[in-house]
């Protein structure tokens, strides 16, 4: 650690998200040294609501992304000390016993669901029900995987062995190990949120779901060692055989973590595929009345989370359906469509002119219910594009904020910032719509790759590096821009979002059960 930092250690950090992969190396300062990005396909449909993606898909576009990186930077893999991978959450992969895919991947994104899962016995469902949570149940039930694939493909099932992650699946392929990290339990997996292990033995999880615990892998500590990256890794990645690789988290987790949002007074929030509000807590707070926190990727630590699940994925549904002219400017340019969408946030006044939109793109379990769906309401002959676009950001901003008010009544600690990453916070228009409608400070951390900063930093505590998370956070995150609300700005967002944003769902809830009786969609468990 006394080298210059032009020579000294490096971390090298892969994260494997749902539109890319990159591949990166931080020093101990937590700057970005070097990265390289391949962007991927999501998923495939087979049919409408399926979302799958080839596990071969995903080795080799990881394994792309490290080649590029040394293409331009091969003289760094000398300085590499340790590795960590971050990826997508909640993406299910079933293998033999030879550690060989049976089927695609699942994508969190997949709208499957089962009426056939197990039913249990009375002492256990009376309770369930007793609580109020016997819906709950039956919607966790219907989409975990592990039930729709027993039901739908009984073959495939009996043949599971191990039944992981793709965070699990890819930690095999780089060590040979079959181990997965306890932040990157995320799903609907038979998982002890507050011990942070699998179910215990009487847990009703395993009643409630098919998988057995003998098809569940191994789960190590965040910052834990993993073990070296295998002779045949190395030669698909370039990645030196014998690297030391260690345990991360999932990429929301890492996210956390880089922003350095380790205490429930700073809000982290990410613009994502997934939109995340995140506040980490020492105490176990469930966001949501039996709703669990999440492991986070420092260990002892619990990140309370609330989600708008299509968040982000938003803009690249407007991209494609409203943006061509953009798409095409932009391929001319070299440059990322949403660079351009500034001119069209620039284009509307804040507010749209009334526009609004309720982003529930995708049902939830508890808040929205399972038969929420999106809403746009206030249009006139004036809106435009722009006017679109700009309804989309401040609908986003509207949910998260609304999680921002539920978890600090759950943390009962205001929240005094917000440290905002994803593909959003490059935006300095979005970063001020940001601030304007939570009405605090909007913090962009120093660097965009904070997912990956987040496994970089689990990298560097587990080489000793640093001693222990808060001084590897204290060492390698830091702020960069910070953008201060506008009081007129944030007066008629706070109108908008307590006299029409927080009205919405209850109206319109009534209309949604309506079109899912008449239409089947979404399906009912």
């Amino acid at each position: 650690m006394n080298e210059p930092l032009d020579k000294g250690p490096l971390l090298l950090a892969i994260d494997q998200g749902t539109q890319s992969v990159r591949a990166m190396l931080f020093d101990l300062n937590g700057t970005l040294v070097a990265r390289s990005q391949v962007h991927i396909d999501a998923y495939f449909s087979a049919r409408p609501g399926y979302a799958e993606q080839h596990c071969a898909y995903f080795w080799d576009s990881l394994c792309r992304a490290c080649q590029q990186l040394w293409d331009t930077h091969s003289a760094l893999r000398e300085r590499i000390r340790g590795a960590a991978l971050t990826t997508q959450r909640a993406s299910v992969v079933c293998l033999d016993e030879h550690y060989q895919p049976l089927r695609p991947a699942v994508i969190w994104l997949d709208q499957r669901r089962t009426s056939d899962f197990p039913r249990l016995p009375w002492w256990l469902a009376a309770p369930v029900a007793l609580l109020g949570q016997r819906q709950t149940l039956r919607q966790f039930q219907s989409k975990a995987e592990c039930n729709w694939l027993a039901a739908d493909e009984p073959d495939i099932w009996a043949r599971t062995r191990h039944f992981l992650l793709l965070s699990g699946y890819l930690t095999h392929r780089l060590t040979g190990r079959l181990c997965d990290a306890r932040a990157s339990q995320v799903g609907y997996l038979p998982f002890d949120f507050r011990r942070g292990d699998w179910a215990g033995r009487h847990d009703l999880k395993w009643r409630a779901l098919r998988v057995k615990r003998e098809q569940l892998p191994p789960l190590l500590e965040a910052g834990e060692l993993i073990g070296p990256i295998s002779d045949e890794a190395a030669a698909a990645t370039g990645i030196p055989a014998g690297t030391l690789f260690y345990a991360a988290g999932a990429d929301k987790a890492c996210e956390v973590l880089g922003a350095g949002a380790l205490t429930p007074d700073t809000g982290s929030l990410s613009y994502g595929t997934t939109a995340t509000y995140n506040t980490c807590n020492t105490r176990y707070v469930e966001p949501q009345p039996f709703v669990p926190p999440y492991q986070a990727a420092v260990p002892g630590h619990y990140n309370s989370e609330i989600i708008v699940q299509r968040g982000y994925w938003m803009v690249n549904w407007f991209k494609r359906e409203f943006a061509q002219a953009e798409v095409l400017e932009a391929a001319r340019q070299g440059i990322e469509p949403e660079i351009l969408f500034d001119s069209l946030l620039a284009q509307s006044p804040p507010g749209a002119m009334g526009l609004m939109l309720q982003p529930f793109w995708n049902p939830g379990v508890r808040f929205p219910g399972p038969e929420a769906k999106g809403a746009i309401i206030g249009f006139g002959d004036v809106h435009t594009r722009a006017h679109l676009y700009r309804a989309i950001i401040e609908g986003i901003g509207y949910a998260l904020r609304d999680g921002k008010e539920r978890l600090a009544r759950r943390n009962r600690v205001p929240v005094k910032r917000l440290r905002v990453s994803g593909g959003g916070s490059q935006s300095d228009l979005i970063m001020q719509i940001t601030a304007d409608i939570f009405g605090l400070p909007a913090e962009r951390p120093h660097t965009s790759e904070t997912s990956g900063l987040g496994a970089a930093i689990n990298a560097a505590v587990g080489a000793g590096l640093y001693p222990d998370h808060v001084a590897a956070v204290a060492a390698m995150t830091r702020v960069g821009q910070v953008f201060q609300p506008d009081p007129q700005q944030h007066a008629l967002y706070e109108r908008l979002y307590r006299e029409v944003y927080r009205a919405l769902y209850g109206r319109l809830s009534p209309l949604y059960r309506r079109i899912r009786t008449i239409t089947g969609y979404p399906r009912t468990p």
